[in-house]
């Protein structure tokens, strides 16, 4: 699932859905039209956000989180120049601990340019690899993921699952009928962009063999 430069969040409050957009758009309907009874959710992936409401609307928009920058320039300030080791490029690279085993070091010391370059070739090429596979899988989440938050005590619960990892959206449709309009409509969005993911993951793979 693709994350965006902009977030995009969802409301709900008693089944009903309050508002979605940025995250100072949902928050200032959430203080103005349900205060404690809102649920928040990142509307690409399901995850759950939590709001401070207390105060004026003000304070609560200050709470938030700086939302990213689309000026480039505004990552590196001009006061704070980043420092450059001679004759390695500024990558944006992450140290952290890899553990392998001795055969695997032996074969990374070996490639052109070293471990570190062939350890984020492999990656990219694993992340080109198996795009839209995990495009399905997180979308699959999203969806899992509201519909257990907002309808897991619903009537229909288990069998709109099975039915949603089985790509099944008649049943699944047919199992949330009759949850409250605002819920059973997002959840069958977040479906609808699961199972077309999954439609093109396949159609990509049968045209390949």
């Amino acid at each position: 699932m693709n994350t965006t430069d902009h977030p995009s969040w969802i409301a709900f409050a008693r089944n009903k859905c309050i508002a979605r957009g940025t995250p100072r758009e949902v928050a200032a309907a959430a203080k103005r039209l349900a205060g404690d009874d809102a649920l928040v959710f990142d509307a690409q992936t399901s995850e759950p956000i939590e709001i401070d409401l207390r105060g004026s609307l003000a304070a609560v928009l200050k709470r938030l989180p700086d939302e990213p920058s689309t000026d480039a320039a505004s990552d590196q300030s001009p006061s704070t120049p980043a420092h450059r080791t001679a004759g390695r490029p500024r990558l944006g690279v992450i140290a952290r601990e890899v553990t392998l085993l001795p055969r695997h070091w032996d074969w990374l010391a070996s490639q052109p340019g070293g471990a570190s370059v062939a350890l984020r070739k492999l990656v990219e090429s694993g992340m080109r690899a198996n795009r839209e596979a995990d495009r399905v899988r997180q979308a699959r989440e999203s969806a899992y993921r509201f519909m257990h938050a907002m309808a897991g005590n619903h009537a229909g619960f288990e069998e709109a699952t099975r039915a949603l990892f089985a790509g099944n959206l008649d049943a699944l449709q047919a199992h949330i009928a009759k949850w409250p309009r605002d819920v059973r409509r997002h959840a069958e969005g977040l479906a609808v962009a699961c199972m077309a993911h999954d439609g093109e993951s396949s159609t990509s793979g049968g045209a390949s063999a």
